[in-house]
């Protein structure tokens, strides 16, 4: 008579506290940074490189859509409606709340050696071609392996440590040069960007690349499987199917 197998499901161990807290909370803050940003840019859709930058100048390139203020030529008659209040209002709280969970989740990062142990590609796999072969996996649809369950691939662990390290600081940065009080006070942290608005270009072209970064990084958890990959997140452990007599 032959065995009869059947799956057993096994829960593992994949997300640590802090990191779940601290992802959700990103979250939470990206959101309120890209919509009420959205409606700051919508105010004056023109950007310029430099120190100074106004209607009376040329722009280094201009958002082809309508202003909220009626002073700002787009080459509509259509003004939009004005939410630059509020807008720059909860911004700036949704910044703060975002470096302070940054912080948070860098500070328990390091101490937890969580970088070095989940982020970082292990041996073997950082080169060029190790992250090739993810791609062509990707490409040709490919299940993940069962290693995912417990563990990044080499895409994922080089995406998080490109956005934790180096585009998570320059939106901050760029953000914080925009400041008058910032300037004031560091000024070479604003100089270094080419001024003011300088810093401006650069932190809407900084958060484009995070915005793109979210979109794959949805699209790409909905293919592999969207509650297998969100309920790790929340609940911090995942679950697996074993082979069992």
């Amino acid at each position: 008579m032959p065995v009869v197998v059947s799956p057993v499901k096994t829960q593992t161990p994949r997300h640590a506290g802090f990191v779940r807290v601290t992802h959700w909370l990103t979250v939470v803050a990206f959101v309120a940074l890209l919509i009420t940003g959205g409606e700051i840019v919508i105010s004056h859709p023109r950007f310029y490189w430099g120190e100074t930058g106004n209607v009376n100048m040329s722009p280094l390139f201009t958002i082809p859509i309508p202003s909220s203020r009626d002073t700002v030529p787009t080459g509509y008659k259509y003004v939009m409606p004005d939410q630059n209040g509020w807008s720059r209002y909860l911004h700036f709280q949704a910044a703060w709340l975002l470096v302070f969970t940054g912080a948070v989740y860098l500070i328990a990062g390091f101490a937890t050696s969580h970088f070095r142990k989940n982020l970082v590609p292990i041996h073997g796999e950082r080169s060029l071609g190790a992250h090739w072969r993810r791609i062509a996996q990707y490409l040709r649809r490919s299940p993940p392996g069962s290693d995912e369950v417990r563990s990044y691939n080499v895409l994922q662990r080089t995406s998080y440590l490109t956005v934790i390290f180096i585009l998570f600081p320059l939106v901050i940065w760029t953000g914080l040069a925009l400041s008058p009080g910032f300037n004031a006070a560091f000024p070479f942290f604003v100089n270094v960007l080419g001024g003011r608005q300088s810093a401006r270009t650069l932190h809407f072209f900084v958060s484009g690349a995070l915005l793109l970064f979210l979109v794959v990084h949805i699209v790409m958890v909905a293919v592999s499987g969207f509650w297998t990959r969100t309920r790790p997140m929340i609940v911090g452990r995942a679950v697996s199917s074993e082979e069992e007599p």
